[in-house]
């Protein structure tokens, strides 16, 4: 298993040009754990043996390497437990990961948590978390930014928040659901010695929608209500909550209103042709208005002067070797 594992990391080096990390364990807490031993071994000689540095097993280990790589690793590398809960079993005395896995179900439930059970009973080989085949459907999906400079203007903010829509509505689209409300925010930024505003508000939708025009005439309509002259902002973003499957709502009857509704055959078939579009020839080549054409200078676009060119997948960026 090992032996293939390399191999497995080998292969994604050559094709993607991306170095990987491959834990393995006979649970998912120790698989995680597994991964970040693989990456540690490798980035700091030392910190553990160098059989373990990118691919490391920990069921080929016998029980007293394992105890030991388990004792050298610290309680706040385990998934699951975060800073809070680390600080609490630190103050008990738990320091390293082998700590934590000597300790009884009973004790942890008592003192702690189910959840923390769960990852000691991980720890000890029991497998308590299954794996799950997709992942599941975000409750919540966002898209913000951090403007490449102060913004001041109204027009500026509304093509960032109908960019920021129309990028959410395609995530939305992606995993089959619908947003019944869609969030809107806006603000300066706090390292700056300017005067500060801070402000958000929640637009409920008529009918929950995947469609990009109406999640963007709802999220600019947000705006204009929230936006004020006279501040530098420094961020917006977007957020579609309430989100429902696209497969189960709530329908309703429209008269006199062809064509409207949330399973209108006509706005599927334009969102989907529009994502086509976009996923063949590029991001924002087909677009909604109001984020503005598609070649001119934005003031609110992020810097990327520094960003690392895209070498694996445009040609028009492959690097060139001179002699």
């Amino acid at each position: 298993m090992t032996e293939r594992a390399r191999k497995i990391r080998a292969r994604i080096n050559q094709w993607v040009g991306l170095p990987c990390g491959i834990g393995i364990a006979p649970t998912k807490t120790l698989a995680k754990l597994a991964n970040h031993i693989a990456k540690t071994a490798e980035r700091k000689p030392g910190s553990y043996p160098s059989d373990l540095a990118q691919v490391c097993n920990l069921a080929a280990l016998p029980a007293s390497d394992l105890d030991a790589v388990l004792a050298a690793t610290d309680v706040g590398e385990v998934w699951g437990v975060g800073p809070r809960i680390g600080k609490q079993l630190k103050a008990a005395g738990i320091h390293s990961v082998l700590d934590l896995r000597q300790l009884s179900a009973s004790t942890v439930r008592a003192n702690w948590s189910v959840v923390l059970e769960r990852t000691v009973r991980e720890l000890q080989g029991q497998p308590c978390i299954g794996l799950d085949d997709a992942p599941s459907a975000k409750k919540q999906i966002a898209c913000t930014r951090s403007f490449g400079g102060p913004v001041t203007g109204e027009l500026p903010l509304i093509e960032a928040v109908s960019e920021f829509a129309s990028r959410a509505a395609f995530k939305l689209r992606k995993q089959s659901s619908l947003a019944s409300e869609v969030l809107v925010f806006a603000r300066t930024s706090p390292f700056r010695d300017t005067p500060q505003y801070n402000r958000s508000i929640v637009v409920p939708l008529v009918r929950p929608t995947a469609n990009t025009s109406e999640l963007t005439a709802a999220a600019v309509q947000g705006l204009r209500h929230i936006y004020k002259p006279g501040f530098q902002f420094a961020k917006a973003g977007v957020m579609l909550l309430d989100l429902i499957p696209d497969n189960q709502h709530q329908a309703e009857l429209v008269f006199n209103e062809p064509g409207v509704g949330v399973c209108s055959d006509g706005r599927e078939r334009l969102m989907s042709a529009m994502d086509m579009i976009n996923e063949r020839f590029g991001r924002s080549t087909v677009h909604v208005a109001s984020t503005g054409a598609e070649r001119s200078v934005k003031e609110w676009t992020m810097k990327q002067e520094r960003r690392t060119p895209a070498y694996t997948t445009s040609w028009s960026q492959v690097a060139v070797a001179r002699a």
